[in-house]
């Protein structure tokens, strides 16, 4: 992509309605044009970076059987009046229509995916069944903030399974876990897995938080084993030793959630009467579990973790594109970008009439992992710089090659 034709404009000041570091680099950047309090557009580089955390998403979900499809965001009243969540969920956008029904924009989709699965579920051969959407989800949030970590609207990749039993579904909550872990290495994440409340459906559910000064939940863990639970759960207190290693010491810090799985049970297949016929011809309950990502939040914690005082730093997981390209004399750089795009590499040639420094501070404040420089004074050579590093490299096509695979 020529930068001279990228639908883009970075800012020099952060923009001075917005308190979260994330939405201050990344609108900088342009990556993202804040249209109200919760509510973001995300411009062609933003637009990027989700479609490559969506990506590692769906390969992991994909690897684990996942069906991909996508539901409405418009949702009937009366599934949620069977589910007793319409007077319950505080966070619900609920639509009066002109035909004077009542619809629900989608918070979540239980009460679509559940009527949906028992369409297609009848006998223990249907089973298991794994079904998940990426799309946008819309919370009545009273206090949207933390740029896209608390939003009205957002983008999250939800996964609902279907088993026969406890059993079944304990099985593949394990493999659920372990895609997890993957996806969040994948970014260059380091998620703790934290018990969580399961409310009336289990003992625990388990939700996959960053620790970080910005998050909104405080996380009590271990140093020295995988222990973890949030406040809700958690009944000793700082310094206490490890009851689970015996060795280790109890921490504290903010959390900033990015995920969660929740082994549902039947809370929503018994108001749907979602049933099986097992082996013997006997109806059966078919039990369910959801999984959800955050994919807009882990946007935002990504740009809250990787960057510096002259902008953001993306991991190469994530990233718009992996090579920033730099001319300082015009058509200097063609050839290469041609040579470079010609062996799959994705590269931001920045091609403007503009001034070095500002295509210098333009790519720090971009964050793309590497820099390439072309100009009178490197001759045959190209000027290579990590983002984050201080030092610069001459070097040539043939030692890049070798760099960049």
């Amino acid at each position: 992509m020529r930068q001279s034709e990228l639908f883009v404009k970075t800012l020099r000041e952060a923009p001075s309605d917005e308190e979260a570091n994330n939405a201050k680099l990344l609108i900088r950047g342009g990556f993202i044009h804040k249209e109200m309090a919760g509510v973001y557009s995300y411009l062609p580089l933003g637009l990027k970076v989700l479609r490559n955390i969506e990506n590692i998403v769906r390969e992991e979900i994909n690897s684990i059987g996942g069906n991909e499809l996508l539901l409405s965001s418009l949702q009937p009243k009366e599934n949620w009046d069977k589910t007793g969540r319409w007077n319950s969920v505080d966070v619900l956008f609920k639509l009066p229509s002109q035909t004077g029904k009542n619809y629900a924009l989608g918070p979540t989709h239980e009460e679509i995916i559940a009527p949906l699965a028992k369409k297609y579920i009848s006998s223990y051969r249907d089973l298991p069944a794994y079904y998940y959407q990426i799309q946008t989800k819309f919370r009545d949030e009273l206090r949207a903030k933390s740029g896209l970590l608390r939003g009205r609207e957002f983008i999250m990749k939800d996964l609902y399974s279907f088993h026969r039993n406890e059993k079944d579904l304990e099985i593949y909550y394990e493999k659920v876990m372990v895609a997890y872990g993957n996806i969040f290495k994948r970014l260059g994440l380091e998620a703790r897995v934290v018990e969580a409340s399961g409310g009336s459906f289990s003992k625990y559910s388990h939700e996959y938080q960053i620790l970080n000064p910005v998050g909104e939940d405080l996380i009590f863990y271990c140093d020295s084993c995988d222990f973890a639970q949030n406040k809700e759960i958690f009944t000793g207190k700082i310094g206490d030793a490890c009851e689970r290693c015996k060795k280790g010491t109890i921490l504290s810090s903010n959390g900033a959630e990015v995920g969660n799985i929740f082994k549902l049970g039947t809370k929503f297949t018994e108001p749907f009467g979602i049933k099986y016929k097992d082996e013997d011809g006997k109806e059966q309950m078919v039990v369910m579990g959801c999984y959800g990502i955050g994919i807009s939040r882990l946007m935002g914690i990504l740009a809250e973790i990787y960057n510096d005082e002259n902008g953001l730093k993306w991991p190469e997981g994530a990233a718009p594109f992996k090579i920033h390209l730099i001319e300082l004399k015009k058509g200097l750089g063609d050839d290469l970008y041609k040579r470079l795009q010609s062996n799959g590499n994705e590269v931001l040639y920045d091609d403007r009439d503009a001034k070095a420094g500002e295509k210098f501070a333009d790519a720090d404040l971009i964050g793309i992992p590497y820099r390439l420089v072309v100009s009178e004074k490197t001759r045959d050579k190209i000027e290579l710089k990590k983002r984050g590093e201080i030092e610069t490299k001459l070097i040539t096509i043939d030692e890049l090659k070798k760099i960049l695979n």
